[in-house]
């Protein structure tokens, strides 16, 4: 079902970086997200900070194997042209089964996987955000980094995602990305 994104996605899969992080970089990260910009979707009724203000993207997919179209929007914004923080809100029709969430959540990152032979799942798991069904994953494709969080709410989609070269990878101000994620009452 999630499948159709996974081709969306691929223009943004990542690079090289060290995944340790000294407590003085993690310092300096904070320092640096301060500055960084809250953006409120009406879309998807969402509040998330981005590192500068994001670009959006709106389109209409048809999915003929499935048999409805599906809407998406997406706010993409980069930070110092090192890493690619993306909000990808995928809207399906109603008839998406809520009870599926975590099927659909493992299909979506399968659907990922099998878009590039060359995609290495690092780790995968799932989880509740604000008592909705989630999926943190963590993809390496060569030398770039795929990090990203997938929410399912009813019959939407809510991906947050980071980019990067891995020798550009920012743990902090991926967590910092993430963590500012709230829907909106």
């Amino acid at each position: 079902m999630m499948f159709s994104l996974a081709a969306l996605c691929a223009p943004f899969i990542p690079a090289k970086a060290d995944l340790q992080q000294s407590y003085e970089e993690s310092e300096i990260t904070i320092v640096k997200n301060v500055e960084w910009k809250e953006f409120h979707s009406v879309v998807g009724k969402c509040t998330l900070k981005f590192p500068e203000s994001p670009e959006h993207i709106s389109e209409k997919m048809n999915v003929p194997d499935e048999g409805y179209d599906l809407k998406y929007d997406a706010y993409i914004s980069s930070q110092d042209k090192k890493s690619v923080y993306m909000l990808l809100i995928a809207e399906y029709p109603e008839f998406v089964d809520q009870s599926l969430a975590q099927a659909s959540l493992e299909g979506f990152l399968n659907g990922i996987l099998a878009n590039n032979p060359g995609n290495q799942l690092l780790f995968a798991d799932m989880l509740l955000v604000d008592g909705k069904p989630a999926l943190d994953f963590f993809i390496r494709t060569g030398g770039i980094y795929f990090k990203g969080r997938a929410i399912m709410v009813k019959n939407q989609l809510f991906l947050m995602a980071m980019e990067c070269e891995v020798q550009n990878y920012d743990e902090g101000g991926y967590n910092y990305f993430v963590d500012s994620f709230k829907f909106n009452k």
